[in-house]
């Protein structure tokens, strides 16, 4: 069963000469490559200040707009594992130029579907993006893994990611004064209606910070196509017969913490998703914020912000306590606020959502490295499965239905539920023990 994570060998042992020319190599690489990481979760956070001013402009209902995010989440399921063949054939520094070529040609859709009106081209556009997004995600995380040294990686990755926390976290602010801010949806008094006229006018609006974003990207493209990335090692064709003859016999469906762990990260991403997809129209309620949707968009910044925090305040507590407890609280406590979110009312449901990035921002990271544990020879296959459950945050349609039906309050009932299996996962679900046998596919 392959993951959609190309395969990355062992690297051999290096001289002291050889380390040295490397940590002086990889470091500008790196700094570089961050950018990446930073672009992506800021054209993904977009979207969260996209989907209120697309309702207003096509006049959707909440399941024609979460449908939306369902197509950006989809891409995922779809492009991984033609992204893994691609940086196969072609390497790993053109894999990331095409990526971004990719994401280019779709903001660039975007802008065609501003000048047309086109709810279509809309959802072609973000779907290009999101494809271009995820051959990123494929060819980076794996990238910045291997490009130095072995004992520093887990430090290597999560400084970028953290260049990526900050690009979710400006982005709302970006998309607030450059798509809320210049829109008549975006001023208007919460289920205003829009004339002709206005829908047009802010259907244009959205071309400018489109621009802005296409021609970061192609200058980005252009530096990492001219840029002396260091080579990647260990990958010879000795390490890869060695790998699969260490596989042989193995199966992934014996491991229960990597078989609960997928359904745990895809409904981990509904919880996420849906929260961070319907905030702005949540806050903008007269019963909760009575807001306008330019105003709560600042709101979305503080909820970016917190996963932000969260972060490092997990970070500090796996220090002194097992990742297994950790994540119990955060489940228990992001469970707890959707609770409040859901029946409460005024400020208190909207600071009740706001609070729930706390607790939601070590969520991943943790069920990942959870669901990987104890797999060994078969980790990388294992990762791949994982990162393919981020399609998950497709089915944020489900809670655009039942906010149709049944409001849009109540329909964060569904994220809390969600909270409760990534509870289930913590406490029984990650230990390491054998799943219901099954024959081997791996």
């Amino acid at each position: 069963m392959a993951g959609p994570i190309a395969t990355v060998g062992t690297a051999a042992p290096r001289t002291g000469a050889e380390a040295a020319r490397e940590r002086g190599g990889y470091r500008p690489a790196l700094s570089l490559l961050a950018s990446l990481f930073f672009m992506w979760g800021f054209i993904t956070v977009i979207n969260n200040t996209l989907l209120p001013h697309l309702r207003s402009v096509f006049d959707l209902d909440y399941t024609q707009t979460t449908l939306i995010e369902s197509v950006w989440f989809i891409a995922y399921f779809v492009a991984s594992i033609p992204a893994a063949k691609l940086i196969a054939r072609v390497g790993y520094q053109r894999a990331l130029v095409t990526g971004l070529g990719i994401m280019a040609l779709g903001t660039f859709g975007m802008i065609l579907a501003a000048h047309q009106v086109s709810y279509a081209i809309t959802l072609t556009a973000l779907f290009v993006i999101a494809s271009g997004i995820t051959l990123l995600q494929v060819a980076a995380n794996p990238y910045v893994a291997v490009v130095g040294p072995a004992e520093s990686a887990p430090a290597r990755l999560n400084l970028v990611q953290a260049f990526n926390s900050l690009g979710t976290t400006l982005a709302p602010l970006f998309g607030g004064y450059l798509i809320l801010g210049r829109s008549a949806s975006g001023n208007a008094a919460a289920g205003a209606t829009l004339t002709p006229a206005e829908r047009l006018a802010d259907a244009q609006s959205v071309q400018l910070p489109y621009l802005i974003v296409a021609v970061i990207l192609v200058v980005l493209a252009v530096i990492i196509a001219r840029f002396p990335l260091p080579a990647m090692s260990g990958s010879g064709g000795a390490t890869a017969r060695a790998a699969k003859a260490e596989r042989a016999g193995l199966s992934l469906w014996r491991h229960r913490n990597l078989v609960l762990g997928v359904p745990a990260i895809f409904i981990y991403l509904i919880a996420e998703i849906g929260v961070s997809n319907l905030f702005i129209n949540f806050v903008s309620q007269p019963e909760i914020g009575d807001l306008t949707h330019a105003q709560a968009s600042r709101y979305l910044f503080l909820l970016w912000g917190g996963m932000m925090v969260g972060r490092f305040v997990g970070s500090y507590l796996m220090q002194r306590r097992s990742a297994e407890t950790v994540l119990a609280g955060a489940a228990i406590g992001a469970c707890a606020v959707m609770l409040v979110a859901a029946f409460a009312t005024g400020h208190s449901a909207m600071w009740a959502l706001i609070s729930v990035g706390l607790f939601h921002a070590i969520m991943f990271p943790t069920i990942f490295t959870l669901g990987i544990r104890g797999l060994g020879p078969l980790t990388e296959e294992g990762a791949g499965l994982l990162i393919m459950a981020i399609a998950g945050g497709s089915l944020v349609v489900v809670q655009g239905w039942a906010a149709d039906r049944f409001g849009l309050q109540r329909s964060f009932l569904i994220t809390a539920g969600c909270e409760l299996y990534v509870l289930f996962y913590a406490l029984w679900g990650c230990r390491i023990g054998a799943a219901a046998p099954r024959p081997a596919t791996a």
